[in-house]
């Protein structure tokens, strides 16, 4: 077994470290049957391997036994971005399935307790079948049995199938979707997919969200401004709803005068054609 040491981006960032909490505590209650779970996304640079790696880092961190399989052998960027480079050439899922090593030889301990990988390793001409194959299905279950929790990256699966043929071996999968256009139809054929597969899908997670600024307490903070209701007055001083009708007797006695239709109406000529603009307190 070898060593690496991951580089993942945002750890001093308390907001996302939070937010791979609550996916791993979600993930925690799809059930104690849950163990090996595969990500994927509609396209390409949707954060997936990042989503991956920071949850398999959280189950870690959780006390969990975790190992973290890179199962994208098309364009895989979890080494050359998210690790120390070294010279070393590392042995990974392609040399295992196709007898060029060992299970012991691909995986790589990291720095965190807990957490060992499998990266993807030689790009191979017949990734399909190799994620297809009898081996890999028993590579999943021999996992599965030594670890608490196993997570494997797969490639986009709108754009090639290698997603749904890994999830057919595992107990859920979780989709990563970005915060772009996407089109509707074009996500609903990728859920199509995975449900063909016979996964179960736990959820999306949405990724890489525009963080916007919060209206609530630009205006919140401003209420005390318009303050009082009795500064604008009562319901009552603009009368009853009975056109020219006197007040009941039940009515409050203010000591003025209640305008008639024709006061009122002769108000209204004056105040249009002083053509005086009006401040509203409110405003626009």
């Amino acid at each position: 077994m070898g060593q690496v040491k991951l580089m993942l981006e945002g750890q001093d960032n308390y907001y996302l470290q939070e937010a791979f909490k609550t996916l791993r505590t979600n993930l925690l209650f799809c059930g104690k049957e849950v163990r090996t779970i595969v990500f994927t996304s509609s396209r390409e640079n949707e954060g997936k391997s990042s989503v991956s790696m920071n949850v398999a880092k959280s189950f870690a961190e959780f006390e969990k036994n975790v190992l973290l399989i890179d199962a994208d052998m098309r364009k895989s960027v979890m080494v050359g971005r998210n690790t120390i480079s070294s010279d070393q050439q590392l042995l990974g899922l392609s040399e295992m399935l196709t007898g060029q090593c060992g299970m012991e030889e691909a995986v790589q301990q990291t720095q965190y307790p807990g957490l060992e990988v499998i990266f993807s390793g030689q790009y191979p001409p017949n990734p399909s079948e190799l994620l297809g194959s009898e081996d890999f299905k028993r590579f999943v279950k021999e996992c599965r049995e030594k670890y608490d929790y196993v997570i494997i990256d797969t490639p986009p699966l709108g754009q090639v199938i290698d997603a749904a043929m890994v999830a057919a071996f595992c107990d859920g999968a979780v989709l990563v979707l970005s915060d772009t256009t996407l089109s509707y139809r074009f996500v609903r054929g990728v859920i199509d997919q995975l449900e063909k597969s016979g996964c179960k899908i736990l959820g999306v997670v949405r990724n890489i969200v525009e963080e916007k600024s919060s209206r609530y307490g630009k205006y919140y903070g401003k209420y005390k401004k318009y303050g009082k209701y009795g500064k604008y007055g009562g319901y009552g001083a603009y009368g009853s709803y009975g056109s020219g009708q006197q007040a009941s007797d039940s009515t409050v006695n203010t000591g003025t005068q209640a305008p008639t239709l024709g006061q009122l109406s002769q108000n209204r000529k004056q105040n249009r054609s002083r053509k005086k603009k009006v401040k509203l307190p409110f405003g626009r």
